[in-house]
């Protein structure tokens, strides 16, 4: 494995809060018992596993992960992946709402959960905090835009997503300078800034590197004047205000080693369902923009103790197959046929049966001659015998699933 370190000492004088507590609801019923960073993600990943591997392949190793909303199962996956990777100093803890002398209450906006969680940065030598989301698909050296931050002297520093002016109509915008230096922020504006020179718009990505005295000192002055704070409302707007120094980081100059063209640039929310599914779909594809087999910035998560996966019988009319699809440890395709799919940990796909351009989570089992299409399918999920799903929707509603408007069908508990 080869870790890229951030220049310098930035690393050593940095503690990443990454915000992991967000609910989801537009990918319910994905998200129903889990937290959308818990989501599974390429088969085998988590979704919180590439905020946390940019950290870990930039240098950045001590990092809180804040947690909320069905906290157990991604602060199990933490616990039993990241957190026992840390060395000595070093830390992938989670934190989660707690009930102190002030009061007992949730995290109210993204601020507000940094401003309940200031006694870890406090006492720290930190220099620098780095705010990250964590229900983001994307591959990003924080080391760049740490140096970036540096170098501009810098009190806050944004990353940003250059976008179209119609898709900068539905998000928080930047407008900036020939500098790059940020002048405003509006959240969804009507007539979205341009970037100078540029028929595109500069979209913030949630993703902030503060200065930590300065991060320090806003929360405080915020939380006086508003109890949901929030970065995007409150706190940068605050900070133009008093006229602080503001960059804009453009995420398409980012470069991680062993990246090729066709990555540059790539960054998808998964906020929904069919946003989800063709993010997974475009993995089993030729050339992906997102490289899962990039060894120079590899994406980590818990490999769990499974045997290899396999295909079992080769007869003429009962033949185990996986096609241009992405299978991982403990499958067992047994006289089945598997195409255009990803099949998570410990499937078995049985005899005679057919997957099809589908997502099969971790310990799904597909009775014989089952035929399943274009489907979602929660963990430890059994499909029986002979029933066929995504070929009738009407059907498939009736038994309690969920069809999308594009004809994705997700089959939960």
């Amino acid at each position: 494995m080869r870790n890229m370190p951030a220049s310098g000492n930035i690393a050593r004088n940095t503690i990443a809060m990454v915000l992991a507590g967000g609910k989801g609801e537009r990918l319910s019923p994905i998200t129903t018992g889990r937290p959308k960073p818990a989501v599974p993600f390429g088969g085998k990943y988590k979704i919180i596993d590439f905020v946390l591997s940019n950290l870990f392949n930039s240098g950045i190793r001590k990092a809180y992960i804040l947690t909320q909303y069905q906290a157990y199962s991604l602060n199990k996956h933490i616990k039993e992946s990241w957190g026992k990777w840390a060395g000595l100093g070093e830390f992938f803890d989670t934190i989660s709402p707690e009930t102190t002398n002030i009061g007992e209450q949730w995290y109210k906006g993204t601020a507000d959960a940094i401003y309940q969680n200031l006694r870890f940065i406090e006492p720290s030598d930190a220099d620098f905090v780095v705010l990250f989301s964590g229900d983001h698909i994307y591959k990003m050296d924080i080391a760049q835009m740490m140096e970036y931050h540096r170098t501009n002297k810098a009190d806050l520093t944004i990353a940003a997503l250059e976008v179209s002016p119609a898709d900068a109509a539905r998000l928080g915008v930047l407008s900036v300078d020939e500098d790059l230096k940020v002048t405003s922020f509006q959240e969804k504006p009507n007539q979205p800034p341009r970037v100078p020179g540029r028929d595109t718009c500069f979209a913030s990505m949630g993703n902030y590197i503060f200065s930590a005295k300065k991060l320090i000192d806003i929360l405080k002055k915020g939380k006086r004047r508003y109890d949901d704070l929030d970065f995007g409302k409150h706190v940068i707007p605050m900070m133009l205000e008093e006229g602080h120094r503001i960059f804009a980081y453009s995420f398409f100059d980012n470069q991680v080693p062993g990246m090729g063209p066709n990555e540059r640039g790539y960054w998808k929310d998964v906020g929904t369902i069919d946003s989800y599914y063709e993010a997974n779909m475009d993995l089993i594809s030729v050339s992906p923009q997102l490289n899962l087999y990039n060894y120079s910035w590899p994406i980590l998560t818990n490999q769990g103790n499974l045997p290899p996966a396999k295909t079992v019988f080769d007869d003429e009319n009962r033949r185990g197959s996986n096609l241009d699809s992405l299978v991982c440890g403990g499958c067992i395709t047994s006289g089945a046929a598997v195409r255009r799919s990803i099949l998570g940990p410990s499937c078995k796909v049985h005899s005679y049966a057919q997957v099809e351009d589908s997502i099969l989570f971790e310990n799904v089992q597909i009775g014989r001659r089952a035929k399943i299409r274009k489907a979602i399918i929660d963990e430890n999920i059994f499909i029986p015998e002979g029933m066929e799903i995504g070929f009738d929707p009407e059907a498939d509603r009736e038994r309690g699933c969920i069809v999308t408007e594009s004809g994705i069908v997700m089959v939960t508990k």
